[in-house]
């Protein structure tokens, strides 16, 4: 079976909770909504060189938005909704990094 890692792994996430995850060897990647365990574990060891010890998926739903324009003196009111996607946090085994800002730019 022949798959494209670069189209599972989608972006990593930088967020506060998951800078303090990183010192227990955990990051986190929001993923293409298709894709299972295995193929993100198996994307995420071709890509940075690394051993995965576990990987935990959440499907995340989008949120509703609204917008207001005003154009030409008439209010426009429109109703939206972003689309939903999926978030995956990978554990490394012990000794493994990943550094996400070198990598990142190397790309």
């Amino acid at each position: 079976m022949s798959t494209d890692y670069n189209k599972i792994l989608i972006r990593p996430i930088f967020t506060e909770k998951m800078s303090r995850l990183e010192e227990d060897s955990k990051y986190s990647f929001q993923v293409m909504v298709g894709s299972n365990k295995l193929e993100i574990k198996k994307a995420v060891e071709a890509m940075f060189n690394v051993s995965v010890k576990k990987v935990s998926t959440s499907n995340r739903s989008g949120k509703k938005k609204n917008m207001t324009v005003k154009s030409g003196g008439r209010t426009i009111r429109t109703n939206g909704k972003r689309s939903n996607w999926k978030k995956a946090i990978v554990t490394l085994k012990e000794g493994d990094v990943i550094d996400l800002l070198d990598s990142e730019a190397a790309s």
